[in-house]
């Protein structure tokens, strides 16, 4: 059940947190905020359910993940490049 992935779609970088699941890896994608009133940067995280085919990512690496359609409750990504 490969899908093409749609050169259009939203792509976002991020860092692998989990690959315990078969085919599925957990993406954390940090992003930096500032504080309206004392202006300290802080950072957030958002986690996002990828789609890997060949099970090859590793917990650290970081990758490319591009949006596709759902394949299940949660999983609406799929990854697109290991970068390191």
């Amino acid at each position: 059940m490969t899908q093409a992935i749609n050169n259009r779609s939203r792509v976002i970088k991020g860092v692998v947190h989990s690959n315990k699941m078969d085919k599925t890896i957990v993406v954390r994608v940090d992003s930096y905020k500032t504080h309206p009133i004392y202006k300290k940067r802080y950072r957030t995280s958002k986690k996002f359910y990828a789609h890997d085919e060949g099970n090859k990512a590793q917990i650290g690496d970081q990758v490319i993940i591009a949006e596709m359609r759902p394949m299940s409750k949660l999983k609406r990504w799929a990854l697109k490049e290991i970068l390191a």
